[in-house]
């Protein structure tokens, strides 16, 4: 079909006080294996409280800056970096806490080039960690008094070899997820059988140091490969040494997202080995703007984003209007990225969650019709109303002080996402 042939490219990158990362991201992107006539690296600065646009000027004067007054958001942020389609093929959006192997560039305009029914490829994009695993068991107890879940060990810290990794640490199974703790420090909570991603560097760790704490005392059996050792939580939070003595791997963060049952956009393979299973081109249901190629005629068929979002499911709307226009989108794993997951939204934690929540059933509103939203905004009100128990009622109960920020962050999304209900 005239027209689909890749070349131009315009890679945008929206940058919000991501300092080092962003730098990271630009010259891993100056690496890029393609034409360098035909490659336009475009830096929007979001209204950073510390630009590294002085830097990226004198350093890699090829990239051109457009600068914000004010913080746009992302979505906003990349339409603005996209501007005026009619010279370029095809827009790459890489997220500025991401960076790009040489070669990532042209398996994904193939992708496109070969299917101009195609409106997006998405390359397979990594953790930029290397993770071991490390296994959790203990016994559990039932606090009760509102609290209905079975608790093992709290974890409210993580270092390798002196270095703090609490940000990064991931949760493959068995825990409640991350709670706020006095001050805005997240702990979580295992269920007495959990498996981590412990991240360490390039050539693996011997051991990982974990701040624990537990009720009246509980040993703790850490297991990691053939490694294994018992260690003893006791109620005050302790550094505990646990040994890492599996393998060091690489772990996906996406391979492009799938939608759930009751409308949640996921990252497919989230925090999946990265042993080959995805590793085979195929179609999906949507893209993640972390790191995408998408075709300009697809741009200007569907539209840009959606700018009210801010941040989160801006690119689950876009990609959900492209599919009802036709649209389809792709999966092109040998185009690999590697993503500090989460490094630069500049929002805390709470925050975080209530734009999610809200976004995400104002999308499925938009896309799905109101049935679906409604049982969505009802199940998320229940949760929240579990939460509630958790983190007020229990508390209080057991003589605590009631931690109210995330409730409210989940009630004010929740609210917000009513009021769109009846209109979409």
């Amino acid at each position: 079909m005239p027209g689909d042939r890749i070349a131009r490219v315009r890679v945008v990158v929206v940058d919000h006080d991501g300092g080092e990362h962003t730098l990271a991201c630009l010259r891993s992107l100056l690496t890029t294996e393609w034409p360098t006539a035909d490659l336009d690296l475009v830096l929007v600065d979001n209204a950073s409280t510390a630009p590294i646009t002085a830097t990226v000027r004198a350093e890699m004067p090829s990239v051109r800056i457009i600068e914000s007054p004010i913080n746009l958001g992302f979505g906003a942020g990349c339409n603005l970096g996209m501007g005026d389609l009619r010279d370029v093929d095809a827009v790459a959006l890489i997220n500025d806490d991401a960076t790009v192997e040489p070669g990532w560039l042209a398996p994904l305009a193939a992708t496109l080039a070969r299917d101009p029914a195609l409106g997006a490829a998405q390359p397979k994009i990594l953790l930029a960690s290397r993770f071991q695993e490390l296994t959790l068991r203990s016994e559990a107890h039932a606090p009760g008094r509102g609290d209905p879940r079975t608790l093992g060990v709290r974890i409210s810290g993580a270092r390798v070899d002196g270095v703090d990794v609490w940000r990064d640490l991931r949760a493959r199974r068995g825990t409640w997820g991350p709670e706020l703790a006095p001050g805005g420090r997240t702990t979580m909570w295992t269920d007495g059988d959990a498996a981590l991603l412990v991240p360490v560097p390039d050539g693996g760790a011997e051991a990982v140091e974990l701040l624990l704490d537990a009720p009246e005392g509980r040993a703790v059996t850490a297991r990691s490969g053939d490694d294994e050792t018992v260690v003893v939580a006791g109620p005050d939070p302790a550094w505990l040494r646990a040994p890492l003595g599996g393998p060091s791997m690489r772990v996906v963060h996406s391979t492009g997202v799938e939608l759930t049952a009751d409308g949640f956009g996921i990252d497919r393979g989230w925090l999946e080995p990265d042993d080959g299973r995805f590793d085979t081109p195929t179609e999906v249901f949507a893209w993640c703007g972390g790191a995408v190629l998408l075709r300009s005629r697809y741009l200007e068929e569907v539209g840009r984003f959606d700018e009210s979002f801010f941040l989160y499911y801006e690119d689950l709307d876009l990609a959900w209007r492209g599919r009802r226009q036709g649209w389809r989108y792709a999966s092109v794993p040998t185009s690999v990225v590697h993503h500090v997951h989460a490094a630069s939204s500049g929002l805390g934690w709470a925050e975080k969650e209530r734009r999610k929540e809200r976004n995400r059933i104002t999308v499925l509103r938009r896309h799905a019709g109101l049935g679906p939203a409604a049982r969505a905004w009802v199940r998320s009100t229940a949760a929240t109303g579990g939460y509630l128990r958790r983190d007020a009622i229990a508390p209080a109960l057991h003589g605590n002080r009631p931690r109210l920020a995330y409730v409210r962050a989940r009630t004010r999304a929740l609210l917000g996402a009513a009021r769109t209900l009846p209109f979409g």
